[in-house]
C-alpha cells in the first residue's frame, strides 16, 4: 500500500522563484485568489464606460476578478514579471521631440512577448512536475480574463501606480506580466505597499489627459488605446496631442521617478527591429501592405493591422513640421482605398495647408 508524499510547499515555493530567474523572468511571486476591492473597481470602471470599444472587458463577468472561476480548483496564481526595455535604443524623449519621427512604445520595438512568456511558464510548469508530480495549472500571458497587475502587487512584485502601471520599487515599470495559475496550496507573499505619495506626474504629463484622477485611466482618450485597440475614426480633438506617437505611447512612464531604477532587458528578442527605434514618418507610411505584414511578422506592431497604421501615422504627419516631403508623402495616400485612411489624411493636408 502506497502513501501519497505531500511536498514541502515552502520549500517548492523558494524553487519556484529560483526555477523562474533561471528561465529567464526577474522575479517571481505568488498570491492568493481573492480580489473582491478590484472587482469593485474594475465594475465601477466599466461603468463609467472607459473601456470604450474593449468589449471583452466586460464580457466575461466576474471571471477576470474571480480566478477560480476562470480556472475551477485554482488556490493560487504565480506571478512573473520580465524586463523589456531594450539597451542602446534611441532615448525615448529625443524620438518624441524628433516630429518627424515615428514613436513606437518601448515594449513593442522587439518580438512580440506573449509567445516569448507562454513558453518560458510552460517550461516553469514542466519544471514543477517534475518535482512533486502532475498538478492542476493554466498558464496565461494576455490571453485570458485576468487581473494580472492586481495579482501581481498581491504577489509582491509591485503597486499599481496612478497612472494603473504597476510599479517596482528597484525596477522600475518596463516590465511584462504573466501568471502561472495553479490547485498548489502554496504559502502566498506579502502584498506591495504603494510609494508614488503626492507625486503627479503621470497625470499632468499625459497628452490627452486620459488619466482623468489617481488609479482612474479613461481608455477612450488614451493613446495606446487610441492607435491599437480603436478601429474606427480617431476623434478629431485627441489627433493634435497624439503628436508623432504611432503605436502606443510611454509618457506617464518616461515622467515616473521610479523608473530611474529600470532594468535594461537581457532578452535578445525585445531588440529593436527595423530601426523601429525613431524610424521617419514619411518612410513608414511608404510601406505596402505586404512590407507591413513582413517587417511586422511576429511583433506586437501588427495588432493595429495595415489599416490602422496608415491612419496612425496619416495623424503624425499633420503634426509634423511642414515639408514637401510630408505634403507629397500625404498626397500618394489621399485616394486610398480605405475610408478611414483617407478621412485622416485629409485632416492632416488640411493642417498643413494652414500653415503659412
Amino acid at each position: 500500500m502506497s502513501t501519497q508524499v505531500i511536498p514541502d510547499y515552502t520549500a517548492l515555493a523558494r524553487d519556484i522563484k529560483h526555477w523562474a530567474r533561471e528561465l529567464g523572468f526577474a522575479e517571481a511571486g505568488i498570491s492568493g485568489v481573492t480580489l473582491e476591492q478590484d472587482e469593485q473597481h474594475l465594475n465601477r470602471w466599466l461603468e463609467d464606460g472607459y473601456h470604450g470599444e474593449m468589449d471583452y472587458m466586460a464580457r466575461h463577468g466576474s471571471k477576470r476578478s474571480r480566478p477560480d472561476e476562470l480556472e475551477p480548483g485554482t488556490q493560487r496564481v504565480i506571478s512573473v514579471r520580465m524586463d523589456y526595455l531594450p539597451p542602446g535604443t534611441q532615448h525615448a524623449w529625443d524620438v518624441l521631440q524628433d516630429a518627424e519621427a515615428g514613436y513606437v512604445a518601448r515594449y513593442a520595438l522587439g518580438r512580440d512577448y506573449h509567445k516569448l512568456m507562454r513558453n518560458r511558464l510552460q517550461k516553469l510548469a514542466d519544471r514543477i512536475r517534475g518535482a512533486i508530480g502532475d498538478f492542476g495549472y493554466r498558464a496565461y500571458v494576455d490571453s485570458a480574463p485576468v487581473l494580472e497587475k492586481a495579482l501581481a502587487r498581491n504577489a509582491g512584485l509591485g503597486w499599481i501606480g496612478k497612472h494603473t502601471v504597476l510599479i517596482n520599487r528597484l525596477a522600475g515599470s518596463y516590465f511584462f506580466l504573466g501568471e502561472l495559475y495553479t490547485n498548489l496550496p502554496l504559502p502566498v507573499d506579502e502584498a506591495a505597499t504603494a510609494h508614488c505619495g503626492s507625486c503627479r506626474k503621470c497625470i499632468d504629463i499625459c497628452p490627452t489627459q486620459a488619466i482623468v484622477g489617481p488609479y482612474r485611466l479613461d481608455a477612450r482618450r488614451c493613446i495606446s488605446y487610441l492607435t491599437i485597440e480603436l478601429k474606427g475614426s480617431i476623434p478629431e480633438e485627441l489627433r493634435a496631442p497624439m503628436g508623432n506617437r504611432i503605436f502606443g505611447c510611454d509618457d506617464c512612464q518616461l515622467i515616473c521617478p521610479w523608473n530611474k531604477f529600470a532594468q535594461d532587458t537581457s532578452e535578445p528578442d525585445f531588440a529593436p527591429r527595423h530601426s523601429l527605434d525613431g524610424a521617419k514618418l514619411v518612410e513608414l507610411f511608404d510601406w505596402s501592405e505586404e512590407e507591413f505584414l513582413r517587417r511586422t511578422e511576429g511583433m506586437a506592431i501588427r495588432r493595429t493591422g495595415y489599416e490602422g497604421w496608415l491612419r496612425n501615422i496619416a495623424v503624425a504627419l499633420g503634426n509634423a513640421p511642414s515639408s514637401e516631403g510630408v505634403r507629397a508623402a500625404l498626397l500618394k495616400r489621399a485616394e486610398h482605398s480605405s475610408a478611414i485612411v483617407r478621412e485622416h489624411v485629409a485632416w492632416a493636408l488640411e493642417r498643413h495647408r494652414q500653415v503659412p
